[in-house]
């Protein structure tokens, strides 16, 4: 006898979509009480910490709530925010998603400079706008260094006859060298790379 297959079968209990679970007065108070420390440390204005609260009041699923904690830093459950956390100097790892391609543009922004200075990074800074975060902060962070090292050697050059504008001179030359080949090999791994710069000098910053 042939047992035919149903022509819709049932689906498996692990293929049914899960529904939203609702938010309990626990999860509101909790992120009320976010909201007042973070009143009272003045990171919201009295206009802003009424408008949240009353968010924080009326949402149901807590998707309702991450939008009114995460540029706190926390999330609705009071752990910090991943997105949070800042850039460290170095190879850090806040550094925006990225592709193989875009990670392979990001390390031309480095590698760039020597063959074309400065010139390298401006023009991938400017071409990666609204298209690529990652090559643009990239390009960003080549293109000040690549500045920083033209400044730093120009007025070194001109207080030569004094001894430690001459050891400057010499730092930023090495640096010139070496850092740009550690930022590239940085950047194909997808990683934010950050110059050693002092005061994190920024000449050209990203609006």
């Amino acid at each position: 006898m042939v047992v035919q297959e149903p022509q819709h079968p049932v689906r498996r209990p692990w293929e049914r979509p899960q529904p939203q679970i609702r938010l309990t007065h626990a999860d509101r108070d909790a992120v009320t009480e976010i909201l007042r420390e973070a009143y009272g440390k003045g990171q919201l204005d009295e206009d802003e910490f009424e408008e949240r609260l009353d968010q924080a009041m009326r949402a149901k699923f807590g998707a309702d709530l991450e939008p009114l904690t995460l540029d706190l830093g926390l999330t609705p459950q009071g752990r910090p925010a991943t997105s949070a956390k800042p850039a460290a100097t170095g190879t850090g790892g806040g550094a925006p998603e990225s592709t193989a391609v875009e990670r392979v543009v990001a390390g031309v922004a480095h590698a760039g400079n020597y063959f074309f200075p400065v010139i390298a990074p401006l023009v991938l800074f400017l071409g990666a706008a609204n298209i690529s975060p990652y090559v643009r902060r990239q390009a960003l962070e080549s293109l000040n260094f690549q500045l920083a090292c033209i400044i730093g050697s120009i007025l070194s050059l001109v207080a030569i006859w004094l001894v430690i504008p001459a050891f400057f001179l010499i730092a930023i030359v090495v640096g010139w060298a070496v850092l740009p080949a550690i930022g590239t090999v940085a950047a194909l791994v997808g990683k934010d790379w950050r110059y050693p710069m002092p005061g994190r000098f920024r000449l050209v910053k990203d609006d």
